[in-house]
């Protein structure tokens, strides 16, 4: 999952890929997700999506830390994998 990850942020133009490693700075390191656009993802309980743009950073929130586990842009594939 990492890689695809890493693959999907290679392909980003530079402004892009400093806007997502923003906010994955602010969702896994200092846990604030204050002023993002999130929302809880429909038939999990730990699942949870922030939207900028048409990107979409969808991760697992836990007591300890938050892990992405998933990146794309909006589209009908995005949530698909889980």
């Amino acid at each position: 999952m990492a890689d695809k990850i890493f693959k999907f942020l290679k392909v980003l133009s530079k402004k892009e890929r400093l806007m997502v490693e923003d906010l994955i700075y602010k969702i896994c390191i200092l846990k604030d997700l204050t002023n993002l656009d999130i929302k809880k993802m429909q038939g999990y309980k730990d699942l949870f999506r922030c939207r900028k743009g048409d990107i979409r950073i969808v991760f697992k929130k836990d007591n300890v830390m938050n892990n992405v586990t998933s990146i794309d842009r909006r589209d009908d594939n995005t949530y698909r994998d889980f």
